[in-house]
């Protein structure tokens, strides 16, 4: 009979699809077929983390602040990285130009961005949060490190500092991977 539930490290018969050096495969089989193994495929494992905090914190952010949560990657990078032009902010957090030009629309309209337009060329804007824009980004930046904690609690520290340089080295791969 059919399982739908993934058993943890069920591998049975067939080609190995993991690097010798991993103790874990990212299979297993389930009735006569290789199918992912939930529990150990890095890229679920990922997505499904990431999918699940995005989704809590864009409703947290909407409904206490009015501002989704592409908003906020926008305007924590203009907090990183003030005065910078549209492709920097595509180009550092990974969102499409026309998602980070409606950000940028809706905060500037929301009253949190200054910019300025050399020449004519207004694809040349150059934006950074004004005054409201930072006090807005530092309430939301409270919430934002309190939901990391929350995420790492219980967390022995040596596992957390291996965690972020292992994630440091895919985000590289990642890189070299397009």
């Amino acid at each position: 009979m059919p399982s739908d539930t993934p058993e943890p490290n069920d591998a049975g018969p067939g080609p190995a699809t993991c690097p010798a050096a991993r103790l874990s495969r990212s299979t297993r089989h389930n009735d006569g077929h290789q199918v992912v193994d939930l529990h150990t495929y890095v890229p679920y494992l990922l997505s499904s983390v990431n999918n699940a905090l995005t989704r809590g914190a864009s409703k947290l952010y909407l409904d206490r602040f009015g501002i989704g949560i592409v908003e906020w990657r926008v305007m924590s990078m203009l907090a990183i990285e003030p005065r910078i032009q549209a492709a920097r902010v595509c180009e550092v957090i990974h969102i499409d130009k026309g998602a980070a030009s409606r950000a940028l629309l809706s905060l500037n309209e929301a009253g949190y961005l200054s910019f300025e337009a050399p020449g004519a060329d207004t694809r040349k804007k150059v934006w950074w949060l004004n005054d409201r824009g930072y006090a807005r980004h530092d309430e939301i930046l409270a919430i934002a490190l309190g939901r990391e904690e929350q995420l790492i609690a219980g967390t022995d520290p040596e596992d957390l500092e291996a965690f972020l340089r292992v994630m440091r080295i895919m985000r590289g791969n990642v890189e070299r991977m397009k």
